[in-house]
């Protein structure tokens, strides 16, 4: 391997290792503003992203048991960011959904950072945001591979 090859691929690890840490601190930082934990957070980001969820596919999605995900969703609606209300087309179903005020929330902090990094990225050609796509989605992969040998 090319020395030029491998400087690269060692600034690449390192300025992932760098964006790891920055983004872990950012949501920290949001956690504390909506004075909810870092778990609390992954499960309203989720339901954010999925719109409404039933608490036991909620807990599947973030690796929580049942009972963990109970206490968690009491959290997150006595903080006013989630309801349990009966699901529209089986009444028997539970189904969780983010608030007007986690909306809001969630625009105000992360809007902004949102909208810079489209900012920011309006000048890569179609062929360079395809890499950069690439990169996120190996990324994950090996994460997410890492993730399962990991866990029992």
């Amino acid at each position: 391997m090319s020395s030029e090859r491998e400087s690269l691929l060692h600034a690449v690890g390192e300025a992932s290792r760098a964006l790891q840490a920055s983004v872990d601190a950012l949501d920290e930082a949001v956690a504390g503003l909506l004075g909810i934990n870092r778990t609390d957070l992954r499960c309203l980001d989720e339901l954010l992203q999925a719109g409404e969820l039933s608490p036991a596919r909620l807990a599947e999605r973030v690796r929580l048991t049942t009972g963990s995900t109970t206490t968690l969703l009491d959290r997150l609606e006595r903080a006013g960011y989630v309801t349990r209300s009966p699901d529209l087309r089986d009444r028997r179903r539970i189904v969780v959904r983010p608030t007007p005020k986690a909306l809001d929330r969630a625009q105000d902090l992360y809007g902004p950072l949102a909208a810079e990094g489209v900012q920011a990225l309006s000048h890569l050609t179609p062929d360079e945001l395809r890499t950069v796509l690439r990169y996120l989605q190996i990324s994950r992969d090996l994460q997410q591979r890492h993730l399962e040998r990991l866990r029992p």
